[in-house]
């Protein structure tokens, strides 16, 4: 999670990483254990606490596959199989809403497609804008398969709309990873200058 929050890789190559994550279940459940100090060593009540804390963990992982992990399924094959809807290209998706966990789903559907790595953008609305967002390289932490243009990486607003041509522009994410328009046709039209002037078209 903290890589994820602060875009910062835990690993660096052959060398050691960079830190590390103490806050999983497993350290969790570990951080409960008597100290070597306490005047009292009750492991009965510390393993009572550990249970509480797993059940719950694992109670609300089973309601998060059934309530939000499996519906994403369905939504993210109907538009998968929407795709050249959205584009001719089948390269873009288009998403009703934000938040909705896409990612090892559009990967799985590629698989079963035999088009791996075919899909470059993922259009999603959020509350008062709409995401372009670059699919990232499964397993490759933050590497993108295509992203948004190095011209418009860190520019914003009217700034961003004029550069590139396209009214109603938001940003483009220093990275490239993530850009924004404030309509659902303007996101589109940042996803496929984007092929076109990457030769994606």
């Amino acid at each position: 999670a903290s890589e994820l929050s602060s875009g910062i890789n835990a690993e660096y190559g052959e060398e050691k990483p960079r830190y590390h994550v103490t806050t999983t279940l497993g350290g969790r459940v570990k951080a409960l254990n008597p100290n070597w100090n306490d005047e009292k060593q009750d492991f009965d009540g510390q393993f009572a606490k550990a249970m509480e804390l797993v059940e719950k963990e694992l109670k609300d992982r089973v309601d998060g596959m059934a309530r939000v992990w499996l519906p994403a399924k369905e939504l993210v094959r109907e538009v998968f199989d929407d795709r050249f809807n959205v584009h001719p290209s089948g390269k873009i998706i288009r998403l009703s809403g934000d938040g909705c966990p896409w990612r090892e789903h559009l990967y799985d559907l590629e698989e079963e497609h035999g088009i791996e790595g075919t899909i470059l953008y993922v259009l999603a609305q959020s509350s008062d804008s709409w995401r372009v967002i670059t699919v990232g390289v499964k397993g490759e932490g933050f590497t993108n398969r295509l992203p948004l243009p190095e011209t418009w990486r860190g520019v914003r607003d009217d700034a961003l709309s004029e550069l590139s041509g396209i009214p109603e522009c938001v940003f483009v994410h220093a990275s490239g990873f993530i850009g924004g328009n404030r309509t659902k046709e303007g996101a589109l039209q940042m996803a496929v200058r984007s092929l076109e002037m990457q030769g994606h078209a």
